[in-house]
């Protein structure tokens, strides 16, 4: 019977701004984190990622690569990150010609479960729970369900 490789989750190689605070356990690296952040438990946030100033990365969450997130933006408890389409019809096997990119624009709040496909998000959008963000959303506003469609506009 064969040992299994382990690898230690922690933090590593990552840039971090003013007055962030870390929640252990996270596996955190090759990011960047800005100023007054905060990241909870059980968050990963991959390498080639950043993550804006006064920010709240709430527990359970997943940040893969190539993803941007804006300044004062909510990231809730589980809410995933995806950059392979499966272009091939398959996971792309770490070739990373075959990911896509994700933005995220300042005053972003992103709901408990939600999944966020690599598009560009606006400014002042709410992505309620649970829903799959598929396309570009280019208009603030409330934005639920799979997939993700304006609810309402921000009324300010």
């Amino acid at each position: 019977m064969g040992e299994p490789k382990l690898k230690k989750i922690g933090i590593i190689n990552v840039k971090f701004g003013e007055n962030v605070l870390v929640i252990e356990p996270a596996n955190l690296y090759g990011c960047e984190i800005g100023d007054d952040t905060f990241v909870g438990p059980f968050v990963e946030v991959q390498k080639d990622t950043t993550v804006g100033k006064r920010c709240r990365i709430q527990s359970h969450a997943f940040i893969c690569e190539l993803v941007t997130i804006g300044d004062d933006c909510f990231i809730s408890h589980g809410a995933m990150f995806i950059n392979d389409l499966f272009a091939t019809g398959g996971p792309a096997k770490g070739r990373k010609d075959l990911w896509a990119s994700t933005k995220i624009g300042n005053r972003v709040s992103i709901g408990t479960n939600a999944t966020i496909l690599p598009v560009n998000i606006c400014d002042d959008v709410v992505v309620g729970a649970g829903a799959v963000v598929t396309k570009d959303i280019t208009k603030p506003g409330f934005y639920v369900g799979n997939p993700a469609k304006l609810l309402r506009p921000i009324t300010k």
